[in-house]
């Protein structure tokens, strides 16, 4: 876990399965986390008997399709406990950023996505009740926060080395063949030398099976997508999202990358994978400037 201010340390204990602060990479942590607050959850329940005295919302109760710590509205969960979800995800935000518990009301807001496995790429000056159809945001507002659902896709944050600016990208397989990184990287203020990424939890590479369309998507775009690509004795063939999204960072000048290489579909005991269970639900990677 990245290390947090005194004023926080008292709240670690709510940092728990429910939610990893993301590492950034090591000769840029330290700093940028004090500008930056980025998390990635899993599908297990936080611990909030701590809590319960903190916020009346921690006290409350909804049944859930899942069982877990399910973000997503669309899937076919119970919405009140989704909401609810959300909320608990709001607190532990309005948590780390503020010191004071009665500032934690309402001060830092979600922005979530409506993704439709695109590349189309929304700024974000206010958040919008509604979600937005997109597949990657930018901000350059303090306490608004960017959300991205995946169930086995790879998401990717973004973070000027000063924590001016930063970005959310839903990294799915069609997303990136249609460049949604460079799409992204085009609309950001921040030069590619200043920018940090960091790349989440998916699918890994020995266990996302795809056809040879996936594998002419990306070698069509440049030959040396090739290597993130192993043939299998089906005619099918292993791929490697990190692998792909790390070297269309470096392509576009972005040298700065960290990974959680943790595989969603070998993990469901920590993650959902949609690909392993069809019907699940949905973690989310958030980046919010402090």
């Amino acid at each position: 876990m990245v290390k947090t201010n005194t004023s926080h340390s008292k709240r670690e204990h709510f940092t728990n399965s429910a939610f990893e602060l993301v590492k950034w990479p090591v000769n840029l942590s330290s700093s940028l986390d004090d500008k930056v607050l980025a998390l990635q959850t899993s599908q297990l329940p936080p611990d909030l008997s701590q809590n319960s005295s903190s916020s009346p919302l921690l006290t409350e109760q909804a049944t859930s399709t899942f069982g877990g710590f399910n973000l997503g509205l669309h899937v076919g969960d119970d919405a009140e406990r989704v909401t609810h979800n959300r909320n608990v995800l709001n607190y532990f935000i309005s948590q780390q950023l503020f010191d004071q518990a009665e500032k934690l009301s309402d001060e830092v807001d979600i922005q979530w996505l409506e993704q439709v496995h695109g590349n189309e790429v929304v700024t974000v000056i206010s958040v919008n009740e509604q979600a937005i159809v997109a597949d990657a945001s930018i901000t350059r507002q303090k306490n608004i926060a960017l959300a991205i659902m995946t169930a086995d896709c790879l998401p990717i944050l973004l973070s000027h080395r000063m924590g001016t600016e930063i970005a959310a990208i839903h990294g799915g397989w069609r997303p990136l063949a249609g460049n949604i990184v460079a799409k992204t990287i085009a609309k950001m203020h921040s030069s590619p030398s200043d920018i940090v990424a960091w790349l989440g939890p998916c699918i890994g590479k020995d266990s996302f099976e795809v056809g040879e369309e996936v594998k002419q998507s990306f070698t069509q775009l440049d030959e040396e997508f090739n290597d993130a690509f192993v043939m299998q004795d089906n005619g099918k063939y292993l791929a490697d999202l990190q692998k792909i999204a790390g070297r269309q960072l470096v392509s576009l000048g972005v040298n700065a990358i960290a990974s959680l290489t943790k595989c969603t579909y070998q993990e469901t005991e920590t993650y959902y994978s949609y690909r392993k269970q069809q019907i699940t639900g949905r973690m989310a990677s958030v980046i919010c400037r402090r």
